[in-house]
């Protein structure tokens, strides 16, 4: 996985939209990063670990490539605003559900 600044990541995030638009997806995933490396011990060594400031991770795949960015609280409004505005750009590819009428439900029961 390769971790990238904010800016490269929103432009590689691009291309992957781009790539997986006629086929595939682009799965995305957010969680809090608290800037650890390695797991924390179970028993024994408990380490009171305070992190400095909130961070945000987020990842990106399309099956074959990964890139992730780590978002400091200071960055995340400008990031969000990118983020957001490129997710209205790449979502008009979606699949609208099949609504079924309510006169096949009736008669169906009946």
């Amino acid at each position: 996985m390769v971790l990238l600044e904010n800016d490269s990541f929103l432009t590689e995030l691009t291309r992957l939209f781009q790539k997986c638009r006629t086929s595939g997806s682009v799965v995305i995933t957010l969680k809090k990063y608290d800037g650890r490396t390695k797991p924390m011990p179970r028993k024994g060594h408990s380490e009171s670990f305070e992190p400095a400031d909130n961070k945000c991770l987020l990842r990106a795949s399309d099956g074959k490539k990964k890139i992730s960015t780590v978002v400091s609280t200071k960055e995340v409004i400008k990031f969000q605003m990118a983020y957001s505005n490129l997710l209205r750009a790449h979502m008009d590819g979606l699949k609208k559900k099949d609504k079924k009428s309510k006169s096949k439900k009736t008669k169906a029961t009946q």
